[in-house]
């Protein structure tokens, strides 16, 4: 390619919302560009790069013996009615009309369109299991776009759906695409880790997260600094949490603790250390027919983890209660308590507090705390992992110190059992002749998220900086000054030297200043530039190292070897 031909409008201001490297970058170098709200266009360089990542995923997905299909964007609403997504999912769905009034969805995931299309086809399990996989546009209604391609609201993503006969089935394709991912991510060259993760609106029994470490991630990352232990926050888990503090021995009694209200008044009046206190976290629950007041204990010096709170509670959404609302609910707040709480009170705890004792916790009586109390006697079902996971707690799986990192997630992976397919009644025949819902796996990569998380990944403050597994071109040869005969012919016979060979280069051939030539190349991050000038007069030529900026000055009669070993 001629840069002469190449549409790549660079510029030299970035958009007044973009704060992330990758959306500074994408749009200051050309590769795409922005026509609405989390609304973006492929230009022909971030054309070049989408299409490598997707040939990425694709080969490997192939490999991994997924069959590609195409499925619709658009959706008819009676499928997300029948798997009971419809009115839960949120309004990241954008729900629409047809002229005749029929109700559509613009799919941001396709699980209910897949077991449609598997549902009477697949009948026996002997046909199972089966791996269907597109890379296709999605769209979801964000309520607020931003980071560029990172929080976009149309996006490409290759999202995958497996079927099976039994548990033990999906699971081992659930290991299998954890391999595949895996291989697909160090293709790219990327840092990365698989975690445990909270499985969300796509549910299920178990999931994990691909997570590229970056400093500008969104995601907490919980990591052990000695064993191969990962998870997003919002999943993470640790070794029960001790205390070398003497425990505040009393008998069980209710004591006058008159206005002390948080944890820090209550455990100074007490002389009691927060480890052994309880804290009760109110909350407004929100679900599909009704709003309730749930209330959360945990330990005092722990913090309530709101995914795993939704999660417990099973509703659409937690926010906090106001003070009329609690008041209303028969609660006290700053004297909440497990015990003597109003019957219709629905609560959970910390799997933390099950038989701790010597605890002081609110009494549900103004100005009283209850110490020396034992958490004993509440059913089982009322324990929950509720907690956050920080630095320096203690790792389950080794018993060394766990840290946090921060990441960006660019794919998931879900066992999701039979939820989507007994609600859909997608069935099979097993080998006793018996009907059965098939069991599912989910596996999606966020394919267009991918081309900012390379930038993410790589990048300086001069521009981006891509790898040779996703450049939209491995070398930018340039030429000094195009009016020079010699310059032009030199950097003309290796660029078609090099084109024949079968390397993707790009002569820079364009009537512009070299130093404008050269801002472009360390914006646009090409591998490496080619520098075809002055030091022709000497019978050389310097190669640039884009994320170095070393440069090795070669004789002419030597480039083309040394280019071919170095691209190739």
């Amino acid at each position: 390619m001629r840069f002469s031909n190449l549409f790549a409008p660079t510029v030299k201001e970035a958009p007044k919302d973009a704060t992330l490297p990758s959306h500074k970058y994408l749009i200051r170098a050309g590769f795409v560009s922005q026509y609405g709200s989390g609304l973006y266009n492929f230009l022909p360089l971030g054309k070049i790069v989408f299409d490598k990542i997707k040939d990425i995923v694709k080969e490997e997905m192939d490999k991994a013996g997924a069959n590609e299909i195409q499925m619709g964007v658009v959706t008819p609403a009676e499928l997300w009615r029948e798997s009971g997504r419809y009115s839960v999912f949120g309004k990241e769905l954008l729900r629409f009309r047809d002229r005749k009034d029929n109700d559509f969805v613009l799919g941001p995931t396709h699980e209910e369109v897949v077991v449609d299309i598997v549902k009477n086809r697949i009948t026996s399990y002997k046909q199972l299991p089966l791996h269907l996989y597109q890379i296709t546009t999605k769209f979801r209604d964000e309520a607020r776009p931003r980071f560029g391609l990172l929080r976009g609201r149309e996006f490409t993503m290759k999202d995958g759906y497996s079927f099976h006969k039994d548990e033990a089935c999906m699971k081992k394709e659930f290991d299998h695409m954890e391999e595949t991912y895996t291989k697909i991510f160090t293709r790219l060259g990327l840092d990365f880790r698989a975690v445990d993760a909270d499985s969300g609106a796509i549910g299920g029994s178990g999931s994990k997260e691909f997570m590229v470490l970056a400093q500008n991630g969104e995601d907490d990352i919980i990591v052990c600094e000695n064993c191969s232990y990962a998870a997003n926050i919002e999943a993470a888990t640790r070794a029960k949490k001790t205390t070398d503090v003497e425990a505040p021995i009393a008998e069980t009694a209710k004591f006058f603790t008159p206005e002390q209200k948080t944890i820090e008044d209550v455990c100074n009046y007490l002389r009691v250390d927060p480890f052994y206190s309880i804290k009760a976290v109110i909350k407004k629950a929100i679900y599909e027919e009704k709003e309730e007041i749930v209330v959360f204990f945990i330990r005092g010096n722990d913090v309530l983890q709101e995914t795993k709170a939704l999660n417990a509670c099973g509703a659409l959404d937690l926010v906090d209660a106001s003070a009329q609302e609690v008041e209303e609910a028969g609660l006290i707040a700053g004297f909440c308590g497990p015990v003597n709480l109003p019957e219709d009170i629905n609560f959970y705890i910390d799997n933390e507090l099950k038989e701790e004792k010597n605890l002081c916790c609110g009494a549900n009586e103004k100005d009283y705390h209850w110490v020396g109390f034992k958490m004993l006697n509440f059913k089982e079902s009322r324990y929950k992992d509720l907690i956050q996971v920080n630095a320096g707690d203690i790792c389950s799986c080794c018993g060394s110190k766990l840290g946090i990192t921060k990441g960006i997630e660019v794919g998931h992976i879900f066992q999701l059992g039979q939820k989507y397919a007994s609600a859909m009644n997608a069935t099979f025949l097993d080998e006793n002749g018996k009907s059965q819902a098939f069991y599912m796996g989910c596996y999606g990569i966020g394919v267009s998220r991918l081309v900012a998380v390379m930038i993410e990944a790589s990048h300086d403050e001069l521009g981006c900086i891509w790898n040779k597994q996703t450049a939209p071109f491995l070398l930018d040869i340039i030429i000094s000054n195009v009016k020079n005969e010699e310059e032009r012919v030199v950097a003309e016979d290796i660029y078609q030297s090099l084109k024949a060979k079968g390397l993707n280069v790009l002569l820079d051939d364009r009537n512009e200043r070299f130093g404008f030539k050269m801002k472009d190349f360390e914006l646009i991050g090409f591998p490496y530039a080619l520098i075809v000038g002055k030091g022709l007069q000497e019978g050389s030529v310097e190669v640039v190292d884009r994320k170095t900026l070393e440069k090795v000055s070669l004789k002419v009669d030597a480039v083309e070897k040394y280019l071919e070993e170095l691209l190739s």
